[in-house]
């Protein structure tokens, strides 16, 4: 029996698409991870200025409506200027990169202990330590080994052995 004539063009189309889904997992991983390091510089020369308290007040989503205008017009130009892209694509990149990590940011600080921290000690020491625990907790939720250097390769997984069966089994 033949098979249909739309299943030929089905599955081409198919591996093309999962060889771009393929490759654009790098990509987000950069562009995530460059939001990242954006996010945290507009953070960090905002506390050496002296503005511990914004910072705190940022993370915890009790800044006030134009100090977070600011922020964000800063993250947005540092993120542009860090990606080297332009025009278009590089609003719509950051457009959907920068709300994603600000979100995932917000959820962690208040998921956790360090809202408490920071609500009753913005000191500068507390919201540094706090940004560089943000930091670590954010990279991890995109690259759960990062830093590791961990990766299972290829050839080793088909020389693991196969798992003991045990004897009650048999």
């Amino acid at each position: 029996m033949n098979p249909p004539a739309f299943l030929s063009p089905l599955l081409g189309s198919a591996r093309a698409l999962g060889l771009r889904a393929w490759q654009t997992g790098p990509l987000f991983r950069r562009a995530f991870v460059s939001a990242v390091e954006s996010v945290q510089e507009v953070l960090r020369a905002e506390v050496q200025k002296g503005n511990a308290k914004l910072v705190a007040d940022f993370l915890l989503d009790k800044a006030a409506p134009v100090a977070k205008e600011l922020l964000l017009k800063r993250m947005t130009v540092t993120l542009l200027a860090r990606l080297g892209l332009r025009g278009a694509l590089a609003s719509n990149v950051v457009g959907w990169i920068l709300p994603f990590v600000l979100e995932k940011a917000l959820q962690l600080v208040l998921r956790t202990e360090t809202a408490a921290r920071l609500q009753q000690h913005p000191t500068v020491t507390n919201v540094r330590r706090t940004l560089d625990e943000l930091g670590r907790k954010l990279r991890r939720t995109v690259a759960p080994d990062f830093g590791s250097g961990a990766e299972l390769l290829e050839k080793e997984t088909a020389e693991l052995p196969a798992a003991p069966v045990s004897p009650s089994a048999s």
